[in-house]
């Protein structure tokens, strides 16, 4: 039995990794991955798929290897205000309340439009808007 659910989550992921390799972020490769895998091989594929997902999505980022240069220099020619903040700018990090100004990231950038980003400390984050929780840093 043991070995039956090795085999099916080995081939679960070697058909997955291709597909979430294209998702953006962890909740986006995650939800991908366990799409797929649940499509492969039922219950067993949607959890091996999501972890694989999520793991491949978190390499990539929200807006994967390709856009983060682009964004980074969109927000540079936007000269936004830095915020100043007094505590390690990284993700997982929730930012005041007060005192930041968020901006709506451009259509052109499809995966991260549910974010919004600031500049903090000289660096540009994606933050959730509900939240103000960073989700990538963009360096």
């Amino acid at each position: 039995m043991m070995r039956r659910l090795l085999g099916t989550a080995a081939v679960v992921a070697a058909m997955a990794i291709p597909a979430v390799a294209q998702a953006q972020g962890v909740p986006g490769g995650i939800e991908r991955g366990a799409a797929e895998g649940e499509r492969a091989a039922g219950p067993v594929g949607a959890i091996v798929g999501g972890t694989i997902g999520g793991v491949v999505g978190g390499v990539a980022g929200v807006l994967g290897v390709d856009d983060r240069p682009r964004f980074r220099s969109y927000v540079v020619e936007q000269h936004r205000p830095s915020y100043t903040y007094d505590r390690e700018v990284r993700v997982g990090t929730v930012l005041p309340a007060s005192g930041v100004t968020y901006y709506e990231v451009p259509a052109e950038y499809r995966a991260a439009r549910e974010y919004r980003y600031t500049v903090v400390n000289g660096r540009t984050v994606l933050v959730e808007p509900g939240t103000r929780r960073i989700v990538e840093v963009i360096d």
